[in-house]
């Protein structure tokens, strides 16, 4: 009885950890085809990518709020784009539905929500959070991407993550 019982115990922790390692992968996978994006897309806007956190000490960029009326989550698929380029991606607008578009670079293709605009350093089109830049380089060492290619989306129910 005890070694059913221990068994029994075992089988419910290993389907546990079955069902949170495929939760986990999940995450991972593209909800979107390429297909489907591409013909979502606008034109492209080429330029350098930043990363940016406004809780890290002596980073300069943002602050607690984005200009949606969000606050910064560096665990979401997220970005701000250049003031200027505000208009082209629909306006981003306080306590407005945030606007999605396409960003490639290194042969990757992800949907970020923007939910902030910025004075961006020079040269630079696109600041995006942590998670978002993880996935074009995973160790943040190179801080900055350049050939980036923003594509604005339409329409608002974009499921933001790595595109197939």
């Amino acid at each position: 009885m005890i070694l059913f019982r221990s068994s029994a115990a075992i089988c419910g922790a290993a389907i546990a950890l079955a069902v949170s390692v495929t939760v986990a992968r999940s995450e991972v996978v593209a909800v979107h085809s390429s297909t489907v994006v591409n013909e979502a897309s606008g034109d492209a806007i080429v330029g350098t990518a930043s990363t940016y956190n406004p809780f890290r000490p002596g980073w300069r960029e943002g602050g607690p709020n984005t200009a949606s009326g969000e606050r910064y989550d560096p665990f979401v698929w997220a970005a701000a784009i250049k003031t200027s380029l505000r208009q082209k991606f629909g306006g981003v607008q306080y306590g407005e539905r945030p606007k999605y578009a396409l960003v490639e670079a290194v042969g990757k293709k992800v949907i970020v929500k923007i939910n902030d605009v910025g004075p961006l350093t020079p040269g630079r089109i696109i600041d995006l959070n942590e998670r978002a830049m993880r996935y074009f380089d995973p160790s943040l060492q190179l801080g900055v991407i350049h050939d980036v290619k923003v594509r604005p989306l339409s329409g608002n129910y974009w499921v933001p993550g790595p595109v197939g």
